[in-house]
């Protein structure tokens, strides 16, 4: 495995690109799914708050998930035969998703904390976890993001790639950045649609006091419980915005890093 810093730039641009410009549907999102509701929220104000530790965190999060989802790529699929890709590409993105939570964890807890409450600031957020949880609380939540992560990116990225390789030979020439952004669109709005109930569960367990049921971070006792409340709306909670924000953001963050890495790899050739 060896580091290829067009890989690691294009990802860290297009991690930034895609969470700066579309912050307020995230926020709008996360406030939707709140255990207090979206107007005691925040409701449409404030929709940037939380913005500064994403920007800081975007970029290095972006950067560790594609360069360890093409390297685990460029390992396996030499070995692998064109039925066995699909296969590949699930473990790539399981490896990435896995690596990249180390980054991005801490940076969502702070963020929907912020999204929740914007008369505190992020650093205001991140002093007052430490004193109630200590580091560990940077990161409660990070097994319940790793199981939304898997699920969704073990739709998404096959979904991408093979959506890219069928365009690809129908056309009979590589995609170009629009076209491979257009299949990560599809590709990403389909997987955010159906991942949304673990979505909710994982925004419940970083924002729930401690002590509570929900800060055990076990994601599957948390959706029974959003589902007992509010039943199927519940657990679908900010499905729309979630839906839009990724749909988008999916054009946009594969557009960005396919683009780059063209560029990258037509300049040093």
């Amino acid at each position: 495995m060896t580091f290829d810093l067009n890989v690691f730039v294009s990802g860290g641009c297009a991690g930034t690109a895609v969470d700066v410009t579309l912050f307020p549907l995230d926020t709008i999102k996360t406030r939707m799914q709140s255990k207090q509701g979206f107007k005691a929220a925040g409701g449409f104000n404030g929709v940037y708050a939380g913005l500064g530790p994403v920007a800081l965190g975007s970029a290095p999060g972006a950067a560790v998930f594609f360069f360890s989802y093409e390297s685990f790529k460029s390992l396996c699929e030499p070995r692998a035969g064109e039925r066995y890709l699909p296969l590949v590409h699930m473990s790539a993105a399981c490896v990435g998703e896995v690596t990249s939570c180390a980054i991005r964890v801490p940076i969502e807890v702070i963020k929907q904390r912020a999204q929740t409450n914007s008369a505190m600031s992020s650093v205001s957020i991140l002093r007052n976890v430490m004193a109630q949880d200590g580091f560990r609380g940077l990161y409660r939540g990070y097994m319940a993001t790793v199981q939304r992560e898997i699920p969704f990116s073990v739709l998404q990225y096959p979904l991408w790639e093979g959506m890219k390789r069928t365009w690809a030979n129908y056309q009979g020439s590589a995609l170009s950045g629009w076209q491979s952004a257009l299949c990560g669109a599809l590709a990403g709005a389909f997987s955010a649609a159906v991942t949304t109930p673990l979505d909710v569960a994982k925004t419940r367990i970083m924002l729930a006091p401690k002590g509570s049921v929900e800060a055990k971070g076990h994601m599957p006792t948390v959706v029974r419980l959003v589902y007992r409340e509010a039943g199927l709306a519940g657990i679908f909670a900010g499905v729309i915005p979630r839906v839009c924000w990724i749909g988008i953001g999916g054009f946009v963050y594969f557009g960005v890093y396919d683009s780059l890495r063209n560029f990258f790899h037509q300049r040093d050739t």
